[in-house]
C-alpha cells in the first residue's frame, strides 16, 4: 500500500496519477475529499484530515509500506517561522513511519551542507534531520529552483514583457521541473528493493542566470522579455504588500539570499540523477501556453 500526501498539489497530483497508473494499492490523505478528481476517488482509498495530525497519519499508514511526503505551504497571511511549520508538520509522520517500518520518499531542498541562514530552505533541511533521526528508511528528493515559479510571472510577461525576482541577474541557478520530480518520486515509490537513507539531488541539464532565462523565454515567445532584478533589501516589504506575514516575508528573503550565495552548489550531485526536462523545453510546453492563455 502506497500512501500519498498533497494529492491535489502541483507535485502530489502528478505523483498520484503515475502511481495510480501502476495498478498498486493507493491511499491518499486529503483535507477535503470533494476536491479530489472522480478517478482518484474511484481508484484510491481516502483518509480525510491533515497529514500533520498524529491520528490522521496513524490511520493512513495502517497496513502501508510506502509514503510520499510533502509539507504544504503555510498560510500566506498568518505563517510563523518556517522551521516550526516544517518540523511540527513532519514530526508525527516521521515517527509513525519509523515505528511501522514504512519507507518514505520526501521532497526537500538541495543545499545540504550550506553554512548560513536560508529561510524556507533551512526549514526543509531541518526537516531532513528530523526524518533521519528516526531511523526510517527514506529517499530525500533534493530540489533547486522550480521552473514553475515563473508561472507566477505569466501575466507581467504577457502584458509588459518583463519578469522580476530578487535573484542576482548574472548568478546561475540550478533548476528543476515538477514533472521530473513527480517521475522520480513515483519511480522510487514503485521500486521495492531500496533500503537505508539517502538523498537524491534532482537538477535539470541546464544551469541558467535569470538574464539567460529571459533570453530563452524571448526566443520561445518570439518577442523580447527582460529580467528586472528587485533589490533584495526591498523584497520583504514587497511581499508584505501582497499580504505575506512578516515571518514568511523574511523567510522568503533569506531563501533568495541563500540562492544568491550559492546554496544549491553546496551539495554534491550525481550526474546519473540529472533530470530530463531542460528550460527551453519547459518554456515551450508549460510557460508559453500559460502566457498565451
Amino acid at each position: 500500500m502506497i500512501v500519498l500526501t498533497t494529492p491535489t498539489g502541483d507535485i502530489g497530483r502528478q505523483v498520484l496519477d503515475r502511481v495510480l497508473d501502476s495498478g498498486e494499492a493507493v491511499r491518499v490523505i486529503a483535507r477535503d475529499s470533494s476536491r479530489l478528481p472522480g478517478h482518484v476517488r474511484a481508484q484510491a482509498e481516502v483518509v480525510e484530515g491533515s497529514h500533520a495530525d498524529a491520528d490522521t497519519i496513524a490511520k493512513a499508514l495502517e497496513g502501508a509500506d510506502r509514503l510520499f511526503w510533502l509539507v504544504p505551504p503555510a498560510d500566506f497571511r498568518t505563517a510563523g517561522p518556517a522551521v516550526s511549520h516544517y518540523l511540527d508538520f513532519t514530526r508525527a509522520a516521521a515517527r509513525e513511519a519509523a515505528d511501522q517500518n514504512v519507507r518514505m520518499v520526501h521532497v526537500t531542498s538541495l543545499g545540504h551542507g550550506y553554512d548560513g541562514e536560508a529561510g524556507l530552505l533551512s526549514a526543509a533541511l531541518g526537516m531532513d534531520e528530523l526524518i533521519e533521526s528516526t531511523g526510517v528508511r527514506y529517499r530525500a528528493l533534493a530540489l533547486p529552483f522550480f521552473m514553475e515559479n515563473l508561472l507566477r510571472q505569466a501575466q507581467p510577461i504577457a502584458q509588459q514583457g518583463v519578469f522580476s525576482m530578487a535573484n542576482t541577474a548574472d548568478r546561475p541557478l540550478q533548476l528543476v521541473a515538477t514533472r521530473d520530480v513527480a517521475a522520480a518520486a513515483a519511480a522510487l515509490l514503485l521500486e521495492p528493493t531500496w533500503t537505508g537513507q539517502a538523498r537524491v539531488p534532482l537538477v535539470s541539464p541546464d544551469s541558467l542566470t535569470p538574464d539567460a532565462m529571459a533570453e530563452i523565454i524571448s526566443e520561445t515567445l518570439g518577442r523580447t522579455v527582460r529580467y528586472r532584478q528587485m533589490p533584495l533589501a526591498d523584497f520583504p516589504a514587497h511581499m508584505a504588500q501582497f499580504g505575506a506575514s512578516p515571518s514568511l516575508a523574511q523567510d522568503m528573503a533569506d531563501m533568495v539570499s541563500a540562492q544568491n550565495n550559492g546554496i544549491y552548489d553546496a551539495e554534491p550531485r550525481d550526474p546519473a540523477t540529472a533530470t530530463a526536462t531542460d528550460f527551453r523545453q519547459w518554456c515551450r510546453n508549460v510557460l508559453m501556453p500559460a502566457v498565451r492563455s
